[in-house]
């Protein structure tokens, strides 16, 4: 394969300001694109912006030759997110790809939670994301191209325990994907998601709320592949996504201390019941087994058409 170039593209990172996001910023600028650096500059639960972030980063590019514009607009607002659509347009005259990689992060356990918490998470989260690919859509649409890369979470996907409410943000991001993979495929517009494990603020924030003997687990893991746990990890995969060598819609993608796998939703064979009559809870627990069976196998319909289909091609 050539070498991946970004010469002539515009390509947006939210929460670019440090971890994962500074580490796209910079590999992307490294290969000729033009970079818009957005971040709020806030703290990791959200808020209190600064502008020191974005523009540390934009300076360390220009710095090495290449080109990017600070934006400081916050994604949990419809008006942020056009602003930094617009900086693009007005600064560069385009739009190529979006990485939606702005976060924040709020722990505790369910009883402990509050619904501002939830709230706080899917603005930045789902809501951001939302709003940002709604942004660069239209544009994105009258190009007859475009890449959107969100970020989702195996907290998300697998649980963790005091992730609940970011978990379901992320979950949510996940489900947004999905259905723009759908819409943006006729279009041009590619859009997949990643599953990202590095250190970072938000990885520091969330170790504050382990149990402790959760943390001493996974401290071990972390020693052994400690090296592989930085934010340039996940940068060649996010990068590859983004380009226009990338031809693949609607996955995603998890990136774990050096490795990177596909992640996907399956369905397993199960059990067929009547399509006559409605089955019972005792027929269901006769045959909870079979329903739970994963080694006859398993499909993975990627609409509920799909599913409906597989279903009914099985009887």
């Amino acid at each position: 394969m050539s070498e991946i170039r970004f010469d002539n593209q515009v390509v947006v990172v939210t929460g670019a300001g440090g971890g994962l996001g500074r580490g796209y910023a910079l590999e992307i600028a490294r290969r000729g694109g033009q970079v818009v650096v957005n971040d709020l500059g806030g703290a990791v639960e959200g808020g209190r912006g600064s502008s020191t972030m974005a523009d540390q980063v934009v300076a360390e590019i220009i710095a090495a030759g290449g080109k990017a514009v600070a934006s400081y607009d916050s994604v949990a607002s419809e008006s942020g997110a056009q602003n930094i659509i617009a900086t693009a347009l007005n600064t560069f005259g385009r739009v190529d790809a979006l990485i939606n990689n702005a976060g924040n992060m709020r722990m505790g356990l369910l009883v402990d939670s509050k619904v501002e918490d939830l709230q706080a998470l899917l603005n930045v989260h789902l809501l951001g994301s939302y709003h940002t690919s709604k942004a660069a859509w239209q544009v994105m649409q009258q190009q007859g191209y475009g890449r959107i890369v969100f970020t989702a979470s195996s907290a998300g996907i697998f649980g963790n325990p005091t992730q609940g409410c970011y978990g379901a943000a992320k979950a949510g991001v996940f489900g947004l994907m999905n259905t723009l993979a759908h819409e943006g495929r006729e279009l041009g517009i590619l859009c997949n998601a990643v599953m990202p494990v590095a250190f970072s603020r938000m990885t520091d924030k969330a170790s504050e709320a382990i149990d402790e003997k959760v943390l001493a687990k996974a401290a071990e893991f972390l020693k052994r592949a400690e090296n592989a746990m930085q934010p340039e990890f996940v940068s060649g995969l996010v990068t590859y996504l983004a380009s226009n060598q990338c031809q693949v819609s609607h996955s995603v993608y998890s990136s774990c201390a050096g490795r990177v796998a596909r992640v996907f939703v399956g369905v397993a064979s199960g059990w067929q019941g009547s399509r006559s009559t409605p089955p019972s809870a005792e027929q269901i627990a006769d045959n909870f087994a079979q329903i739970n069976d994963l080694s006859s196998g398993y499909s993975t319909p990627s609409t509920p058409t799909e599913e409906l289909g597989t279903v009914l091609g099985a009887s």
